[in-house]
């Protein structure tokens, strides 16, 4: 799900001014208050809510606190019981669950996956090659995530998971399953699966039995258990005042676990091979093994991706540079980030969770504290200052470099590359933390971007693929530094189109399509580009959002590329129905705006929901502009109010308000039930 936060991340710290913090605590603190300082810190300057961290050392709690609150409007302090959901970091708890399967004999992590999940079939005969083991490491080549009705408020409907296999197979493989390794959270859910169908038990039910039970963890959850509620910690959305409704991810083997930072150290104990008598220390150093080198794989090392069994990295910068093996696992949902940082052979862990933020943001909390624990116990002498950069000096380009000139791709978006005098320009990367900036060729096969700390070369893999490769360091005021070495885009071949399919889709450059299928009580109605698709049309190279156009109404993806740039994959499939063209995307359907009517312009209308159940999207136009809207909804029903920027101003589900003023012009969607009428006046 890193995807999305990636976007809300970069627009936390575009709304979130970030002050010239001076973070460097003196010697004499301690590293308790050290990490108070940093956790405040991030309260205040990163659009964090609250935060709580917790630090187990040889079996014991050394260090556990928070910051922020649990709920603004009580001003309650977040405490030690305070529960967070944990996002990705539940992806280790499903790989552990199955890792214990394993231990009993009764999953081979190398047979294939339908050994297991008899009805599991996709559209590419390749899908019998898949295994566990490319579930958990990433390299199954499935095309990533199915997020329909994924995350809602106070409704744990288990719809997406029990569409997945269905969804599953209508669809195909990016690649060859086991070729390399990209981040896919369908895996994890394919791995909840198996662990129903070998257990014979509902997957909540298996790690309350077998997990949470044996390690004592009352605060460990998924969200079809029953729990106080008000334990969870508050979540807030920048644009609106009140606290949001209940969050519940109910892609629960992806991202759906409720925990503590001190629970999250306990189950830690699992991972680090320290309760044989729930994994085997054999699987839990299997967890371990660096995956990532089973395919390609860019080849830097100082990186926070490099794949284990479940783990997103199992030789984490800047640990690696200490000589120390530091595992990680970073996990967001809409509301809730988590960070879980592990040191097998020093037997520590920590765990950092927070409402607001990002997970990148605790993964650096997380390493700059531990660092200092390493320091305090004599393990490393010394942390290494911050690396400083310098701006670049151009120097003379061999000929041949300006052949990586032409079209790239990756998924979702397409970019030129034109290499003049020596230099490029790339969009924006990591949804903004990267800027758009010119990249100057330095020497050795790499351009520099304007202040140093990012190079970028062409590499062309064993696949025969040409990829783009980003190096570089992330720099965030008081939190350091994140190391990373990505592909970002992949150069695409020539498509040319024949004139009336060239015609066809050049009209549609610019269109939005809006969901028809997502239930009214999902997040996604606050992140609009999740529910709003935006064609980009190459037409003139035959591609659109990044994939390639193969007629006049498909187009599917071509992007194969490692790491993380080549996830949530997708295909495009158009057809006409009743008048309205109709966009399905993963199994998801859209509705061109060409088709959508104008809301009434009367005192009083009614919205009906039709027998399909799906949404109903109006136009705000000049008639309906700057009017106030008061929506009678009804029990399961509610509407949202788009700008036509795409900004959510008003969601009643969230907010509670039946009435706001409409914009100048923009949309406006009512969901529900089939059937359900919403009785509607304008003022």
């Amino acid at each position: 799900m890193k995807r999305i936060i990636t976007v809300l991340c970069a627009f936390m710290l575009v709304i979130m001014p970030v002050a010239d913090v001076k973070a460097e605590a003196t010697e004499k603190q301690t590293t308790q208050a050290k990490a108070k300082q940093l956790a405040d810190m991030l309260v205040q300057n990163y659009g964090v809510t609250s935060m709580q961290y917790a630090i187990m050392d040889k079996g014991e709690m050394i260090l556990s606190d928070g910051a922020g609150f649990h709920d603004k409007a009580s001003q309650k302090a977040v405490d030690k019981d305070t529960m967070y959901g944990i996002g990705s970091v539940s992806k280790m708890v499903v790989t552990t669950a199955v890792m214990m399967l394993v231990d009993s004999g009764k999953v081979d992590l190398d047979q294939p996956l339908t050994t297991y999940i008899t009805d599991f079939k996709m559209a590419d005969p390749r899908y019998k090659e898949i295994t566990p083991r490319m579930l958990m490491n990433h390299s199954s080549g499935l095309y990533g995530s199915q997020y329909g009705n994924s995350i809602l408020f106070d409704d744990n409907d288990t719809r997406n998971h029990d569409e997945l296999l269905i969804k599953l197979q209508a669809e195909r493989l990016k690649s060859k399953p086991g070729e390399y390794s990209v981040y896919c959270n369908d895996g994890f859910q394919l791995l909840e699966i198996l662990v129903e169908r070998v257990s014979g038990q509902s997957y909540s039910k298996y790690v309350e039995q077998s997990i949470s039970k044996p390690l004592q963890l009352g605060s460990t959850k998924t969200p079809l258990d029953s729990f106080n509620r008000d334990k969870l910690a508050g979540t807030y959305w920048p644009t609106f005042k009140s606290k949001m409704p209940v969050e519940n991810a109910n892609i629960i083997g992806t991202g759906g676990i409720y925990s503590t930072a001190e629970e999250l150290t306990q189950f830690a104990e699992v991972l680090m091979g320290n309760r044989p008598d729930l994994l085997s220390k054999a699987s839990a150093k299997a967890m371990q093994s660096p995956e990532y080198r089973k395919g390609i794989w860019v080849s830097d090392e100082i990186n926070s991706f490099n794949y284990g069994l479940g783990w997103d990295a199992v030789e984490l910068a800047p640990f690696s540079e200490y000589g120390i093996k530091a595992l990680t696992k970073g996990g967001d949902t809409i509301m809730y980030h988590a960070s879980l940082i592990t040191i097998p052979e020093h037997d520590i862990s920590m765990a950092v969770l927070s409402s607001g933020g990002s997970s990148v943001f605790d993964q650096m909390f997380a390493s700059k504290v531990l660092l200092e624990v390493l320091k305090e116990q004599g393990i490393i002498d010394n942390i290494k200052p911050d690396r400083t950069f310098s701006v670049p000096v151009q120097t003379e380009m061999p000929a041949e470099l300006k052949d990586y000139s032409g079209l790239y791709g990756t998924v979702g978006a397409t970019t030129e590359i034109n290499i003049q005098d020596g230099a490029f320009t790339l969009p924006a990367m990591l949804g903004g933390l990267i800027a758009e900036q010119k990249y100057v060729y330095t020497g050795d096969g790499y351009f520099t971007g304007k202040d140093g700390s990012v190079k970028v070369s062409f590499v062309k893999e064993r696949n025969a693929k040409t990829y783009v490769k980003v190096q570089g360091y992330l720099s965030l005021p008081g939190l350091g530094q994140m190391g990373m070495s990505t592909y970002d885009y992949q150069k695409l071949e020539p498509n040319k189109l024949d004139a009336v399919t060239q015609e066809k889709w050049a009209a549609r450059n610019g269109v939005n399509y809006f969901a028809l299928d997502e239930k009214i009580t999902s997040l996604f109605y606050l992140v609009p580009s999740q529910l709003i698709k935006n064609f980009k049309v190459n037409a003139e190279h035959g591609y659109v959002n990044g994939t390639q156009i193969k007629d006049a109404n498909y187009a599917v993806n071509v992007a194969e590329i490692p790491v993380m740039n080549g996830r949530d994959a997708f295909d495009l499939e158009l057809m006409m129905k009743k008048d309205a063209e109709i966009l399905t995307q993963n199994g998801q359907q859209y509705i061109s705006e060409k088709a959508i009517p104008p809301i009434f312009s009367g005192k009083s209308g009614i919205a009906t929901i039709p027998a399909n159940g799906q949404a109903r999207w109006y136009a705000i136009d000049g008639k309906s502009a700057e009017k106030t809207i008061t929506v009678d909804s009804p029990k399961h029903g509610g509407y949202a109010v788009y700008d036509d920027q795409g900004q959510a101003l008003q969601f009643s589900i969230a907010t509670g308000e039946q009435s706001t003023k409409l914009p100048k012009k923009g949309f406006i969607v009512f969901g529900g039930n089939a059937g359900d009428v919403f009785h509607i006046r304008l003022k």
